[in-house]
């Protein structure tokens, strides 16, 4: 059954129908992200059969998609003690059997792919593109494989490791890459040539209602299992597109009623050297500082949290990070790969499960949020762990891996583009 929603561009406030992908406000020249209006303003949760479709009151999609999972949320209590917090909850969205979290990508960004793919009219015959820093691609590719939708990935070369399965994908997923050296937002330039051919279309990133509405049902697991907003949000940001659905969800449940009238601080986190949000914000900047790209792609390469690597991210729009920190009082902070590593080995000795690099720098800016006295131990907070349970998942499965089908320069010839994804998909 389809959702009953209308967007809404959050700049001018103007309601128009979703024709089946709209990205952007139809006329409007301003940049600004647009929103789902939902028509129920009371979220109903079905039963965790549904998988993430429990929340489709709030999720912009035509139709349901088997084989997805929701956020498991939880009180911690080892982890809790050992930070001397006594209300600390953890979100979490990857592979713990244990605690009911079956994602077999083991990352939250199935979150993303599941609606994305349930929005796309089934009418449209359109090939999906997606640049990733290797999570993202890897549930859309399993979302797309399970479900016979065309996808072309783009990642960089040295993030190819993260494309894996637990079994062959289909052959209606192809993948593209950057040479060794690139990073995410070079997949991004890549793919925004490929999406520019007929018979393409983006997924649209951050732009996509679908996919930050996805993001958002990490709060939507948090608040209906804890029956309140927390105080604080804490989470790693690359985009910082979770964050921003953090605060829409937030938003919504406010006008819910039943949860509470407040906006969570958001305490979002980048990875030590790549820092161009947490520059920005703590200059006070509506923009990113200026930097150079040899030297961002240099300090790409040395943190560990590779997925934590846009440059190009929905900072400065309308309704992007910067109004969703504005917003909610929040700030961003940093962690260094030390810092992120012994958090995840905190996180596995106290909790019982492996978590990515990118949930541990979200952990370690929590440890030092609370070492700097920033939280009160009775502060309701909530932990966004956005992946993990990989170890556990690789050792009892045996894995596949996708191979690029091309590998192009960092400034790849749009004719050349052209060229390969037109032999690339000749027989389709």
């Amino acid at each position: 059954m389809p959702t009953q929603y209308r967007l809404q561009s959050v700049h001018t406030k103007a309601l128009f129908a979703d024709e089946g992908f709209t990205l952007d406000a139809p006329g409007e020249q301003h940049p600004t992200l647009i929103r789902a209006v939902y028509q129920r303003d009371q979220l109903a949760v079905t039963g965790r059969c549904d998988g993430i479709f429990c929340y489709a009151d709030w999720l912009p999609v035509n139709r349901h998609i088997e084989g997805s999972s929701a956020p498991v949320t939880f009180r911690s209590e080892e982890l809790a003690r050992r930070l001397g917090l006594n209300n600390l909850w953890i979100t979490f969205s990857g592979w713990w059997p244990e605690r009911g979290a079956l994602m077999k990508t083991c990352s939250f960004k199935e979150t993303e792919a599941y609606p994305v793919c349930a929005r796309r009219p089934l009418a449209d015959n359109r090939v999906l593109v997606v640049a990733s820093a290797g999570n993202t691609a890897r549930a859309f590719a399993r979302v797309c494989s399970d479900n016979n939708i065309p996808l072309l990935l783009c990642v960089p070369h040295d993030n190819l490791d993260a494309l894996w399965s637990d079994q062959p994908l289909a052959d209606c997923v192809k993948l593209l890459a950057t040479r060794s050296g690139s990073d995410y937002f070079d997949a991004i330039h890549l793919s925004n040539i490929v999406a520019a051919l007929d018979g393409f279309v983006a997924e649209g990133g951050a732009r996509n209602v679908a996919r930050r509405d996805g993001m958002g049902t990490t709060v939507l697991s948090a608040v209906t299992t804890i029956g309140a907003i927390p105080r604080y949000y804490f989470q790693a940001v690359g985009s910082g597109t979770g964050a921003i659905a953090a605060w829409e969800a937030n938003m919504r449940l406010v006008a819910d009623g039943r949860f509470g009238n407040h906006l969570m601080k958001l305490m979002v986190s980048q990875n030590d050297p790549f820092l161009p949000m947490y520059d920005a914000w703590h200059q006070n900047s509506r923009e990113l500082l200026p930097f150079n790209h040899d030297e961002a792609r240099q300090q790409v390469e040395a943190i560990d949290a590779k997925v934590l690597s846009n440059r190009k991210p929905p900072y400065s729009i309308v309704g992007g990070l910067f109004d969703a920190l504005t917003a909610t009082g929040g700030t961003v902070l940093k962690a260094t790969n030390e810092e992120g590593r012994a958090a995840m080995k905190l996180f596995a000795e106290t909790e019982g499960c492996d978590i990515h690099p990118a949930a541990g720098i979200a952990l370690a800016s929590l440890i030092s949020s609370v070492n700097a006295g920033h939280i009160a131990p009775d502060d309701l907070v909530m932990l966004n762990i956005t992946g993990g349970g990989e170890a556990c998942f690789k050792a009892e499965n045996q894995l596949h891996y996708l191979k690029p089908h091309h590998v192009f320069d960092i400034n790849p010839d749009a004719g050349e583009v052209r060229q390969v994804v037109e032999d690339l998909f000749r027989n389709r």
